[in-house]
């Protein structure tokens, strides 16, 4: 998404009744590969790919979107590749009764790459 982890960092201690900074601005540094140990090549997290991964069977995701209760396994992590004829069928119509994807995965995942591979060129340069 490109945005900075501290807003995501900001959010989460004025929602979390039992915020621990330390851990919470850790994990978002850790997540958006700007802490202690950056990884920015093979940090960029996909949400399909760890809902296939920590939800396979799609029960998490089941249980608190419930609009996806009757999607086939095969679209539960990206309902928004089922044909239209699936979507009125399950009662889970892109753009109606779930929201369409807000950016596309790979091209902003080429880009965040690019900008990272920007950021450590220019400080390269500074430090010659």
């Amino acid at each position: 998404m490109l945005v900075d982890w501290r807003v995501g960092m900001a959010y989460f201690s004025r929602q979390l009744i039992d915020c621990d900074d330390a851990a919470n601005i850790g994990g978002w540094q850790w997540s958006a590969s700007t802490g202690t140990d950056p990884q920015p090549y093979f940090r960029i997290f996909n949400p399909v790919s760890q809902g296939e991964k920590f939800d396979p069977d799609g029960a998490f995701v089941k249980k608190y979107l419930p609009v996806l209760q009757h999607v086939p396994l095969q679209y539960i992590h990206k309902p928004w590749e089922m044909p239209l004829h699936l979507q009125e069928q399950t009662g889970c119509v892109i753009g109606l009764d779930y929201p369409p994807p807000c950016v596309d995965h790979a091209q902003r995942r080429k880009l965040a790459l690019t900008l990272f591979q920007e950021a450590r060129d220019r400080h390269l340069t500074k430090t010659e």
